[in-house]
């Protein structure tokens, strides 16, 4: 029998405030809200779940990470919706950070933390075109 990993099932986020997380998930990236367990938890704590780009992502009510680190999700996204994305974060007083300095050919991002110190990145560029580019050297 061939035994292997068929792919991610779910990322989950722990957050303090589950509604300013559906905001941010929903109104800044443009998931969609698929559960709520108020009134019922299953789970350790209270949860909410969202679909992105065909992702399951669940947020659980706690303590979040004290600290920001580099630990990031990153997202695939088109060159020209960059500039929408960072409109629609900054509307709702996301934290962007500058661009890491970048070589030309590896793709451009959007680097910025939810409420809860996660970092997330929006990219533009594939595997492909980075390794084509790293193999090409200096």
């Amino acid at each position: 029998m061939d035994v292997g990993i068929e792919g991610i099932s779910h990322i989950t986020f722990v957050v303090r405030d589950l509604e300013k997380m559906a905001v941010f998930l929903c109104d800044g990236l443009g998931a969609e809200e698929v559960y709520d367990s108020e009134g019922g938890n299953f789970s350790l704590s209270r949860e909410k779940f969202f679909v992105l780009a065909g992702i399951w992502i669940a947020a659980m009510e706690g303590e979040p990470p004290s600290e920001r680190t580099y630990r990031h999700l990153a997202f695939k996204v088109a060159e020209e919706e960059l500039p929408v994305f960072e409109q629609r974060l900054r509307r709702l007083g996301v934290d962007i950070k500058p661009p890491r300095p970048r070589v030309d050919g590896e793709g451009t991002s959007l680097y910025f933390h939810d409420f809860d110190n996660h970092l997330y990145e929006l990219h533009t560029g594939t595997l492909d075109e980075r390794l084509e580019r790293y193999r090409a050297g200096n």
